[in-house]
């Protein structure tokens, strides 16, 4: 029972961790080309360097 005293902080914070990563990679943009990478994987770079 006394883990409990340590543990439950240590999961707050690593949510609230998680959660300002999150947040902060919807901010700067790291979301907003979803399919740029998907199709990049299909261009021949020969093809690009042309």
């Amino acid at each position: 029972m006394s883990t409990l005293v340590y543990l439950i902080p240590v999961a707050l914070l690593l949510g609230g961790l998680g959660l300002a990563g999150f947040l902060w990679a919807l901010r700067s943009g790291q979301y907003e080309d979803l399919d740029g990478a998907a199709e990049r994987i299909l261009i021949d770079r020969d093809e690009r360097l042309k």
